[in-house]
């Protein structure tokens, strides 16, 4: 470990960042350090513009995810090198808001079932019907499930907050088929890592994300389906099912009602209760001899 790696791992557990945001944030600097071949500490405004455009043109990342190495980038200079850090010569790219895609349930049942091995099956199932983001399922321990209660705790989710969610009966039949085919039962992760499931470490995100990737690819799904995909349709389904943005808030961890409710633009439900205003009108009939 260099240095200055030491040094910016150091200022990120000091303010509590999440793994996964530690984990973005050095990546971020070291794939930096690596196009310009030059230690970051010698490099300034001149490279991150440059770099910034390296990532737009030619690698082709979206506005979300260059803002998102900026923001690393940003957090080395200031706070590890103690540099000044100015706005206006390396700006924040404008965000895109781009509604996510949703499938139907039927789709949903497809990529379940198209999912292999096993673990990759249980693994979906549990996004689908509990909203969790990756990482937090990743995380979860064996005692988070709660089989009394019927819930599932989420501990130290985004934004470091603890919340509980839904527990579904068919889901917990899944997890006891998963524990009964371990063949080392874990004492802490409910899904600990390695091929053989005997790790003390629990699997990481990126277990989760082929998953996925390679259930939607044999199910004949768009290549934009991603784990983030269950979430946005747990949400959706929950909304076109009835119900409320509250409860579907409080369930996603959400910290504002705002971020919510982007569900009403994809519930199906709510779109088709709307009625437009074209279907008020009392237009003349026209024959197609008037053309």
């Amino acid at each position: 470990m260099t240095h200055l790696r030491k040094m910016m791992l150091e200022e990120l557990q000091r303010r509590n960042y999440a793994e996964t945001t530690i984990e973005s944030y050095i990546r971020a600097v070291e794939d930096f350090s690596r196009h310009f071949n030059c230690s970051p500490d010698r490099l300034g405004p001149r490279h991150i513009r440059e770099y910034q455009a390296e990532l737009f043109q030619k690698r082709k990342f979206s506005s979300n995810t260059v803002a998102q190495h900026l923001a690393a980038l940003r957090f080395f200079y200031v706070k590890t090198l103690k540099k000044a850090w100015s706005i206006t010569e390396t700006p924040y790219p404008k965000k895109a808001s781009h509604l996510p895609t949703i499938l139907s349930h039927e789709e949903v049942a497809r990529l379940i079932d198209a999912a292999h091995p096993s673990l990759h099956r249980t693994l979906l199932m549990a996004l689908y019907a509990t909203g969790l983001r990756r990482a937090e399922l990743a995380r979860l321990k064996v005692s988070d499930v709660d089989s009394q209660r019927m819930v599932i705790h989420v501990q130290g989710g985004k934004g470091r907050k603890d919340r509980d969610v839904l527990l579904s009966p068919t889901l917990l039949d899944e997890l006891r088929r998963h524990w009964q085919r371990l063949r080392r039962k874990p004492n802490v992760w409910l899904f600990p890592g390695k091929s053989s499931h005997t790790s003390d470490r629990p699997i990481t995100p990126k277990v989760i994300y082929h998953a996925c990737k390679r259930a939607a690819r044999r199910a004949g799904l768009p290549n934009g389906v991603h784990p983030h995909t269950l979430r946005h349709c747990f949400a959706t389904h929950l909304l076109e099912a009835g119900a409320d943005l509250r409860t579907i808030q409080l369930l996603l961890g959400h910290s504002d009602l705002e971020e919510t409710t982007i569900y009403l633009h994809l519930s199906e439900r709510h779109l088709n209760a709307t009625v437009s205003p074209l279907d008020s009108l009392k237009l003349e009939d026209r024959s197609p001899q008037d053309e």
